[in-house]
């Protein structure tokens, strides 16, 4: 799968280019400023680019209102077009947002249903009744997600309903030559059609890419041969920040043993799951790092470990934006891309891991653990790769064995001697290539 050896750029559109927040009805190709973003995405190294909602919505674009138009605030169908086609051109992967358990009250179908009720052919669409009432006062009841009624959920058992979903797929892969999806709220979607969805798009081709959002509990229910490729790790997302605000490597390190370790127990290993350190719907993580120091360190340990590293738009420099101050905080619109030293140092190590079959696929061992210092393992098929991490300010003499005598380090070009240990600086990382 294309996806293993990936480096994925997410963008909010709606946020990324400026648009209204509510729907105003007026068209505008906003989207085209993606175009001039694809020399940022180039000189960074990232070669696939997951859309957040492009589809029209009534405002945020997770309350769509039709699968088949591209929402007019970010232009047209022909727009987004030929913006995948010169993304396609660039090298770089295309996934969309796939919102799948729940519409908007603007989506044509519910409008019917509103205007027509028992009358409606699409009542059947949606979990409703007639025996009560909505927060709308619509003159029906009907299942919100979570309690939120500006999102209609969608009776996904309802086989009219799952033929509509699937046309619009193979629309977009149609249109837009789409290479994947990104399943919104995938643990709350019905698991049989997230089984002909993964029938539905292995047919198109056997490289699309399903991806879900999964929190918490047993990834392996969704992420398995039948269903999704892969699912957002926000078990190793939490764990990364908090490792650093506490001074606890533990904790992350706990987690991806768990994951991905070498025990027969280990839930994951073999599996590429999706490793961020924020997205559109959380804190960004300059601002949740209490010490800014531990930034690059963290974005370390993010590329070194298992996983799919993704980026979010603007992250690459350090913009911040904090999620109590409302969501679109978290996605503003930027009139350019910027460098600095933190974009440097991705690029770097985005070029590192798009080279190493080790730490796109490798397995996980670790070598050395304290509270503030971690030296874990990387290796597979002859290539091994060792990432050290100090996240104290202080310098820090590690004793381990590191089964060989000298190594390369692939963030300085330097030659490392071992010779029983290393001296890690403070606030330091580290990527040493030795034979495996």
């Amino acid at each position: 799968m294309w996806a293993w050896d990936s480096v994925f750029y997410q963008i909010y559109p709606l946020g990324f280019c400026g648009a209204p927040r509510e729907n105003d009805g007026q068209e505008q190709p906003r989207i085209r400023k993606v175009l001039d973003w694809i020399p940022h995405l180039n000189h960074l190294g990232v070669n696939a680019l997951y859309f957040s909602p492009v589809f029209s919505s009534d405002s945020h674009g997770y309350d769509t209102r039709d699968f088949r138009s591209v929402d007019c605030r970010l232009g047209t169908n022909q727009d987004l077009k030929e913006v995948c086609e010169v993304l396609h051109q660039n090298g770089i992967k295309v996934v969309l947002d796939g919102v799948f358990h729940h519409v908007g009250r603007g989506f044509w179908a519910f409008q019917d249903v509103r205007e027509k009720k028992w009358d409606s052919p699409y009542r059947d669409w949606f979990y409703l009744s007639f025996d009560g009432d909505s927060p709308y006062h619509d003159g029906f009841w009907y299942e919100g997600w979570e309690g939120h009624y500006e999102l209609v959920k969608l009776n996904l058992q309802n086989q009219e309903v799952v033929n509509y979903l699937l046309d619009s797929v193979r629309y977009w892969y149609d249109t837009f030559q789409i290479d994947g999806l990104r399943l919104d709220v995938a643990y709350s979607l019905d698991r049989e059609f997230l089984k002909r969805l993964r029938e539905f798009t292995d047919s198109l081709t056997p490289d699309f890419f399903l991806l879900g959002e999964l929190l918490h509990g047993d990834y392996n229910q969704f992420v398995n041969d039948q269903m999704l490729h892969s699912c957002t790790n926000y078990e190793c997302y939490k764990g990364l920040y908090s490792s650093f605000n506490s001074l606890n490597l533990f904790e992350i390190t706990h987690s991806l043993l768990r994951q991905f370790g070498p025990e027969n127990w280990t839930l994951y290993r073999g599996k590429h799951l999706l490793s961020f350190a924020d997205n559109h719907d959380v804190t960004r993580i300059a601002s949740m790092l209490t010490n800014p120091r531990h930034l690059p360190l963290l974005y370390g340990v993010l590329f070194g470990m298992p996983g799919i590293p993704c980026l979010y738009y603007g992250s690459e420099w350090g913009a911040e934006g904090r999620k109590e101050d409302g969501d679109w905080s978290l996605r503003p619109s930027f009139d350019h891309p910027e460098e600095n030293e933190l974009t440097c140092f991705l690029r770097k190590l985005i070029a590192i891991r798009k080279e190493s079959k080790a730490l796109c696929d490798g397995g996980f061992r670790s070598l050395l653990l304290t509270n503030q210092q971690v030296i874990f393992e990387r290796s597979v098929q002859g290539e091994r790769v060792l990432v050290a991490i100090n996240a104290s300010d202080q310098e820090f003499y590690a004793h381990f064995d590191a089964g060989c005598g000298r190594a390369v380090d692939l963030i300085s070009g330097e030659a490392h001697d071992f010779g029983g240990g290393s001296l890690l600086p403070a606030y330091s990382v580290s990527y040493w290539k030795t034979e495996a």
